[in-house]
């Protein structure tokens, strides 16, 4: 058998930080313990002065493989998450073809099979008229349906009233929802158009894509949840007025409805849309700080169950565009671990908050099995952190295949110095080892 052992190292998990040793033989962590001996190891890393935290899952991505790869690929993408201490992503439907069907769902896993670095699932796409398709997932392999219930492109966005009840009724996996009420949007372009025109300062997305459309569509989602008694995770979190929806008593993983935050969210507010102008133009937009602060104290006190990215690659010339021209969505995967130990360094968010959030939550929220833990018997999806090991973003050190990010010249405190993945160094100090590729998540349910 295979091993390594990390000796010595800060170990944070299930809301402790210990310091001790954690012995990998092949792809599983087979001891944690004080002191391990180093007789008959293959290799031993040194953890000193450095964390080591379980590998990170982030449940909303989207890597534009098939159809899109202009923007990004499967390849290049699990290559920054890899970078930035993600160990396993849940992608989303809207490539071309849009995965609407079993066939299509496949297809993409099979490309990633090929291709990721990272461990990987696929959400299957919802439509007006797949009900059928959604009742044929097996709640084993896959991690959930998507419903845009807002705008979306091609046929994706699900608006029938009909369908949307029976896909609360009938799915059998979680349900994950992209929530805007479209109407709301409408109504609100044609105000600011009228006012405007074409060119629309980027200042005012959150008042386009507002909160009551975010509100409005919330609600509904969960009204339908708690109708059918589905099980819903509502993705992107971006308002203040959304927290009321959610409950704080119950454990994350005992939750039949649950919420998502994205680091960007977290991180940017309105006050920064003169700066970085449409590179921060997502949907659900940037809201007003005071929503970006409420977002940290829901998450702090369990309101907000998940921390993800909504990674959404577009190329500089499509982003670098007029108001209604530019596409919403930017690259994450490769800095949404150090911008929130960022945050920890400015003492807004602990280390054991931030692998609840990250990694162990989602683990849970979607039952992956054996992942989102340091635990003998689990899968050694691991990243090893340097608290203090001060780096910049730049041009030369963005692995993103669009080559920008909105985190572009940001100094940061902490630098993933090491992941593994399933029990291989897949990066150690910049330098990749591909030789092996992630495998697809596992669930367990019924």
């Amino acid at each position: 058998m295979a091993s390594l052992l990390i000796k010595n190292v800060s170990i944070v998990n299930e809301g402790n930080i210990t310091t001790g040793d954690v012995l990998i033989k092949n792809d599983i962590i087979n001891n944690i313990s004080e002191n391990i001996s180093t007789e008959n190891i293959d290799e031993i890393i040194d953890g000193s002065n450095k964390y080591l935290f379980p590998g990170l899952i982030d449940d909303q991505v989207h890597f534009r493989e098939p159809g899109l790869e202009h923007k990004a690929e499967i390849y290049t993408e699990s290559k920054a998450a890899i970078a930035g201490g993600i160990t396993s992503f849940m992608e989303m439907p809207n490539t071309i073809p849009q995965a609407t069907s079993i066939k299509l769902l496949e297809e993409k896993y099979k490309l990633a099979s090929e291709k990721s670095l990272a461990n990987y699932s696929f959400y299957l796409g919802a439509t007006n008229n797949n009900i059928e398709e959604i009742k044929k997932v097996n709640p084993k392999e896959i991690c959930g349906i998507k419903v845009f219930m807002g705008s979306s492109t091609g046929n994706m966005l699900v608006d029938d009233a009909n369908t949307l009840s029976e896909i609360f009724a009938e799915s059998p996996v979680l349900i994950a929802t992209h929530c805007e009420d479209e109407d709301t949007i409408i109504k609100n372009t044609q105000k600011l158009k009228d006012e405007f025109g074409e060119n629309l300062p980027i200042k005012y997305h959150p008042l386009l894509r507002s909160e009551e459309a975010c509100y409005k569509s919330s609600a509904l989602a969960v009204e339908l949840a708690k109708k059918y008694n589905s099980r819903l995770h509502i993705l992107h979190i971006s308002t203040e007025k959304e927290l009321e929806l959610f409950d704080n008593k119950t454990p994350s993983k005992d939750k039949l409805i649950t919420s998502e935050v994205c680091v960007h969210h977290l991180w940017f507010s309105d006050e920064d849309y003169d700066k970085y102008g449409t590179r921060i133009k997502w949907n659900p937009a940037v809201k007003k700080k005071t929503d970006k602060e409420a977002l940290l104290t829901g998450l702090k006190n369990n309101k907000i169950d998940v921390i993800a990215t909504d990674h959404a690659p577009h190329t500089i010339k499509e982003k670098d565009n007029t108001y209604f021209k530019a596409p919403s969505g930017g690259p994450l995967v490769q800095h949404s671990f150090v911008a929130m130990l960022e945050l920890y360094h400015q003492n807004k968010i602990t280390l054991p908050e931030i692998v609840s959030k990250m990694c162990h939550a989602p683990a849970d929220i979607f039952k992956i099995k054996n992942r989102g833990y340091i635990k003998e018997g689990y899968f050694a999806d691991l990243v090893l952190v340097n608290l203090n090991n001060p780096w910049t973003v730049n041009y030369d050190n963005i692995l993103y295949k669009c080559k920008w990010s909105p985190f572009e010249e940001t100094r940061f405190t902490s630098k993933v110095t090491h992941t593994i993945v399933n029990g291989n160094i897949v990066y150690r100090d910049g330098i990749f080892n591909e030789s092996t590729k992630g495998r697809r998540l596992k669930f367990d349910r019924p």
